[in-house]
């Protein structure tokens, strides 16, 4: 098992290939607010599952951008949608991950993704 310093480390590395330079910076209120909160979700959710070899980051990104679409969380959604551009998936494969959204989530979700995604540069 990996000591807290290997998976944070792990866990910056994934964040790096979604966010680049501005992974781990104090964009959001709720990183000023709660830095050390940030900080677990880096190490644990980064650094232990997005970081686990048996899915490769292109697939652990687009189940997540249909899981935020899925839940209606927009604002991290977005943030997930600009850290698969990066990992390069398509704009037209992240807008059939949105639209099958309504299969399962509903029409409602699938809107509200879309046009969260219309907001997110590369996505327009």
């Amino acid at each position: 098992m990996a000591d807290d310093t290997e998976r944070l480390a792990r866990g910056r590395a994934v964040t790096e290939k979604l966010w680049g330079a501005r992974a781990g910076g104090q964009e959001l209120p709720a990183q000023q607010l709660a830095p050390e909160f940030f900080r677990l979700v880096t190490e644990y959710v980064f650094g232990a599952f997005w970081a686990r070899p048996q899915l490769d980051l292109r697939s652990r990104s687009l189940c997540t951008v249909a899981q935020l679409a899925a839940l209606g969380r927009t604002d991290e959604l977005r943030a997930h949608l600009a850290g698969a551009l990066a990992l390069g998936i398509t704009r037209e494969e992240l807008v059939e991950v949105l639209m099958q959204t309504a299969c399962y989530a509903g029409v409602p979700a699938a809107v509200a993704a879309l046009n969260a995604a219309a907001s997110v540069p590369g996505m327009r």
